[in-house]
């Protein structure tokens, strides 16, 4: 294939921190309520899956009639109002599906542009700390590609060996309308290809006129401002509408700097007159840049909605403090064609869409750039200077979803559907120098580095799901689906090869060793895999009273290894620490023989609320084994064998092995009333989640589990106000994955004071995060290695010079964790018209 030019120049960022605002300040505090993060409240009813949504105002003659599973009336499809494409799983969600306060997104967009962090309220999500716009959902403990992410119904996938890009960074919050995340057990429905929950985003449901009615034009515009970071940003939506066609479009974008933490947290000394040496308190490589478009048609009549969506993502930038490299470059374009019918028998929902990547990492503006020179083939030519590290990830992705909700009779629906997915990789990293075949002596050249050449990942699934309402107290959901998932990968090539001209020496074994042996016998081998994966649900019901609801059930399920856990084949050591998506800081080595993991989960759901719904209390305790866990043990490169015995406190090479792991936990969750006042009605709400994960063949920690932690927020409503106070406690991390060297955290207390004011069609947010600007470090947020000469391994730090022909540091950088950020002051707006 093509290659993609190296360019220019690399962008130089300089981080700034903005001074907080005396005056914001005391404005916040001198408001007639409290700060309140309207996103804890929730409904009595709400289980494992929890819904975020925005209601999106119709006019009234146009309303959509929804079926709510077997429970619906059979609809005349010539006399039925278009249907309405409110959430990504199609028309009828399967049980357990909770909405929350209508405002959540609204007011979290002031806050973040991180559209996972939309679900760090919710009861068992946590977040993989990554770039400024694309952390990682975990839900009890299981995250990245163990969950399935949708956005706009279509399942995307991460396309970078830092997994830089995941799929809900291809959104920006400003954009979304609803928000879903099955954290409990999942139905089949809604899974596949993943052993733990399910996240779905979605964007505004197409818009209609009402009959009559001859245009409908609305929109918004919205704005906000972070202290720390200097993060400012700006969103447009329009739309405009007939009875019967409808175009509308969204945007939003956003820049921000390198944050600040609440003190000083580097425990490495870092001198050098060639590289950036930062502010002892300034986090490196966290600064940012994004641009997202949506631009959307439709055409709804007689119950039949078609919408054709196109999606436009530009990322100039966006750094990463636990990565070697940053993202320099994120282009992506989608297309999704969606179909969504209401039929006499019930309704089909049918999707097609493709999605393109083109994605490049190199050193940012914090990092060493120049690593030394390459000699050419004499004494007596010019050196070639070695500026910087390449690397292309390009990507295609197709898919089909179709799901028919069949209503059988007013107690049974059978939900049944096909998912069908392409997927095509290439990972190449051109030759740094360029200096061409026979002109230098190697390093990273004379040739272009394939990681990844060709590499195929394609689905093919089936699902059948039976939903049952056998009384007003009863309800059951029982599903299978199937799986075939096929992966491949073309032969590879390192920089220099043994037969590469002027390659001699040490050289020209260099690139000639790999996952299996030798560079040889990786391309010589039969890479294709095929996996038959079976997903297996049971989910009941009880509700005995109208106040207390209990649910329980039991699932299997499949997920295949991905390309970069098989097919990542090389044992040199700088090609090993750019493959790593988990921001450890550590090399990792793909396995070609990996198995599918398979997990079985348990869990159990009470829930008590009052007849008001305005005091509730949940309670949800799960249990999950996975057969053949794909962890990874600590590996010896230069011989390929498992490093006996293991090294501690550094960096560390790793090879990726299926083994046998555990993880239990509860969720607790709930709200109380404190009273209504002359000054406004008070409550308080809570959340507090607990995940032990044990990997059962070497008895230690899973990596990135979060400890203990909780919520307790206290509210405050009046009038336009809604506002509240927030305690946010962490429990010390110090049950880890020995093999990793992953770093220990101690335990830490933050107070958020948030308030939101909405007039007519105006929204105001505003509000101090981290109010007393508490130096902590995040659980999930990996090793610091954001700055420095971050190629050099276990030599990121220490003095950073000139070393013979090379550039590298003298000392690790291994034992600093990534902190959270300090106190930053916010104020945003939104205004409809």
């Amino acid at each position: 294939m093509d290659q993609c030019s190296t360019p220019v120049r690399r962008r130089l960022l300089r981080s700034t921190t903005v001074l907080t605002s005396p005056a914001l300040l005391a404005f916040a505090l001198s408001s007639p309520v409290l700060a309140q993060d309207p996103s804890r409240a929730r409904s009595a009813a709400t289980l494992p899956q929890v819904t975020v949504t925005v209601p999106q105002p119709r006019p009234a003659a146009r309303t959509a009639v929804r079926r709510r599973g077997a429970h619906a009336a059979t609809t005349n499809p010539a006399s039925a109002p278009p249907p309405q494409a409110t959430s990504s799983d199609g028309v009828a969600s399967p049980p357990g599906a909770t909405s929350v306060a209508p405002g959540d997104i609204l007011a979290k967009r002031a806050i973040t542009n991180d559209t996972a962090a939309l679900f760090a309220d919710v009861p068992g999500v946590s977040l993989y700390s990554a770039g400024g716009v694309s952390s990682l959902p975990a839900i009890h403990g299981l995250a990245d590609d163990r969950l399935r992410i949708k956005v706009d119904g279509m399942d995307t996938i991460a396309s970078c060996p830092n997994h830089m890009n995941p799929a809900l960074s291809y959104i920006d919050p400003a954009q979304v309308a609803a928000a879903k995340v099955w954290a409990g057990i999942t139905p089949v429905s809604v899974g596949g290809d993943s052993i733990g929950g399910t996240v779905a985003v979605s964007s505004p449901a197409a818009l209609f006129a009402a009959p009559g009615q001859s245009l409908l034009t609305k929109g918004s515009i919205g704005t906000f401002y972070r202290s720390n970071g200097n993060v400012r940003g700006v969103n447009l939506s329009a739309t405009m509408a007939t009875e019967n066609y409808s175009v509308s479009y969204s945007g939003a974008a956003v820049k921000a700097d390198n944050y600040t933490a609440g003190g000083n947290f580097k425990n490495f000394t870092l001198r050098s007159s060639i590289t950036p040496v930062l502010p002892l308190d300034q986090v490196g490589s966290s600064a940012y840049e994004t641009r997202n478009h949506l631009m959307g048609i439709a055409w709804s009549k007689d119950g039949q909605l078609i919408e054709l969506k196109a999606g436009v993502q530009e990322v100039p930038y966006q750094l990463y403090p636990n990565q070697r490299m940053d993202m320099l470059g994120n282009d992506a374009y989608s297309l999704n064609l969606h179909h969504l019918g209401r039929f006499d028998w019930g309704d089909l929902d049918t999707r097609l869409y493709h999605q393109s990547v083109d994605h490049y990492m190199n050193f940012g503006g914090d990092r060493l750039l120049s690593y030394g020179t390459l000699r050419p083939p004499n004494t007596t030519g010019a050196s070639y200077p070695v500026n910087g590290m390449p690397m292309y990830t390009r990507t295609k992705t197709n898919g089909l979803t179709s799901k028919a909700d069949i209503t059988l009779s007013p107690r049974d629906v059978v939900r049944v559907g096909v998912d069908l997915q392409t997927y095509r990789l290439d990972d190449w990293w051109p030759p740094a120098p360029d200096c061409g075949v026979g002109n230098c002596i190697g390093g990273m050249a004379p040739l272009t580095f394939w990681n990844i050449n060709g590499g195929k990942r394609d689905r093919a699934g089936v699902f059948s799901e039976w939903e049952a309402k056998w009384s007003p107290s009863w309800l059951s959901l029982l599903g299978v689906r199937f799986e075939r998932v096929e992966t491949d990968t073309g032969p590879v090539v390192g920089y220099n090869t043994s037969t590469t001209p002027l390659t001699s020496g040490f050289m020209s074994g260099m690139y000639e060793t790999s996952s299996v042996g030798s560079r040889a016998a990786f391309n010589a081998m039969d890479r294709s895999r095929k996996d038959n994966n079976v997903d297996l649900t049971a989910l009941f019901r009880n509700t005995p009273s109208a106040h207390l609801t209990f649910e329980f059930g039991a699932m299997q399920k499949t997920r295949s290894p991905n390309l970069y856990e098989r097919y990542s084949w090389s044992r040199n050591t700088m090609a090993l620490e750019m493959n790593n998506f988990v921001g450890d800081g550590n090399g990792y080595l793909g396995n070609p023989n990996l198995r599918p993991e398979v997990a079985h989960t348990v869990s159990f759901t009470g829930a008590w609320h009052s007849a008001d719904h305005e005091a509730e209390i949940r309670l949800t305790p799960y249990y999950t084994h996975v057969r053949d866990y794909i962890d990874a043990v600590q590996w010896k490169a230069a011989t390929n064998t498992a490093a006996a015995p293991a090294v501690a406190n550094q960096f560390v090479i790793m090879k990726y092995m299926n083994q046998q792991a555990r993880l239990y936990g509860f969720d607790l969750s709930g709200k109380v009333p404190l009273g209504r006042t002359p000054i406004g009605d008070f409550g308080l709400k809570g959340v507090l989640s607990y995940t032990n994960g044990r990997n059962l063949d070497t008895g230690g920690g899973l990596y990135n589990i979060m400890p203990i932690n909780g919520k307790l927020t206290l509210t405050h409503r009046l009038d336009g106000w809604d506002s509240g106070l927030e305690l946010v406690m962490v429990g010390r991390k110090s049950d880890v994955s020995v093999a990793r060297n992953e770093l220990k955290t101690p335990a830490y207390g933050l107070v958020n004071l948030r308030s939101n004011y909405s007039w007519q069609k105006l929204r105001i947010s505003f509000g101090v995060e981290n109010l007393f600007n508490k130096l902590y470090y995040l659980p999930l947020g990996g090793a610091y290695i954001g700055e420095g000469a971050s190629m050099s391994f276990n030599k990121e730090a220490g003095t950073v010079a000139a070393t013979g022909g090379g550039v590298s540091g003298t000392a690790t950088m291994w034992g600093t964790a990534v902190p959270g950020p300090g106190r930053s002051f916010y104020l945003g707006a939104n205004l409809e018209f």
